[in-house]
């Protein structure tokens, strides 16, 4: 399945209910990495179990990145808003989909689009990030100065650069550890077609920091925050959820950024946004007929 953005083309994947085919109308979960990251890096674990649970749930892929049309490995955070808002829109025209029941999903920098996202909208029912990048220029590790200056050079002459690395590479994640961690992700992945490249003119642009919408989200916002993150440090996406009228925390003590994707740390991080979901009346307990 696909939907048309601006002349390309997002590849998605619809995890439907074993019911799905009943009169009743359902939620549905649109669901994103972030950066580089596709639809194919077990994302597909997390809707398997909002289908469970009675939930529609979309899992698409950005212009430029996975199994979607567009210049390839081209990242620009507003561009990548245009692709959730199309999304958006698309499932909510899909059958059996309430068009009022429509929830955002994102881990990473895709839970800062997940947040953005809703809150443009304005009719998301509610919205989930999972260990998300929130201000960029709070949570992102701090590279030593020669290595953030061959980032903004790379920037400045337009280059392409790794999307994750070691701590003395010139890689957008270079936090200990992260590179080992994504890596595991792809392995255990639906035949990933993830590459380690990214555009970087975008880091002379203005800064990346969804959580300035957390004050005006009109809707339920849980935000899971994993304490050990040393990718996205964890303080910034605090302090977000706290300032959202309906924010909720949950914090994962010991848990780093790549570890929420399978093994007790993902079972803890569902259960919780299965249980926020059918607490608001969005999972199948309290699905709309």
């Amino acid at each position: 399945m696909s939907f048309d953005v601006a002349g390309d083309t997002c590849a998605a994947w619809i995890y439907e209910p074993e019911d799905a085919d009943s009169i009743r109308v359902r939620s549905i979960i649109v669901m994103a990495h972030g950066l580089t990251g596709t639809r194919r890096d077990r994302l597909g674990a997390f809707a398997e179990r909002f289908a469970q649970h009675g939930c529609f749930a979309m899992v698409f892929d950005h212009r430029g990145f996975g199994d979607s049309s567009g210049i390839r490995d081209l990242f620009e955070p507003a561009r990548q808003l245009e692709d959730w808002a199309q999304a958006i829109g698309f499932a909510r025209r899909l059958p059996g989909v309430h068009p009022q029941r429509v929830v955002t999903f994102g881990s990473s920098m895709g839970g800062g689009n997940a947040l953005a996202a809703a809150a443009l909208d304005g009719e998301v029912a509610a919205t989930i990030s999972q260990v998300p990048f929130l201000n960029i220029v709070r949570q992102a590790y701090r590279a030593r100065p020669h290595v953030l200056a061959r980032m903004l050079l790379a920037g400045i002459r337009g280059e392409y650069m790794p999307a994750v690395g070691h701590p003395h590479e010139a890689a957008f994640i270079n936090a200990p550890d992260s590179e080992a961690g994504w890596r595991r992700v792809v392995a255990i992945g639906e035949d990933s077609r993830w590459r380690d490249r990214v555009s970087s003119r975008w880091l002379l642009g203005r800064p990346f920091n969804p959580g300035r919408h957390a004050r005006r989200l009109h809707c339920p916002w849980l935000v899971c925050v994993g304490g050990a993150d040393q990718v996205a440090h964890p303080a910034a996406a605090i302090a977000a959820a706290r300032r959202a009228p309906r924010g909720e925390l949950r914090v994962y003590p010991g848990v780093d950024h790549f570890d929420i994707y399978d093994g007790p740390e993902h079972a803890a991080v569902v259960a919780d946004q299965l249980e926020f979901l059918e607490r608001h009346g969005l999972a199948s307990r309290a699905a709309l007929r």
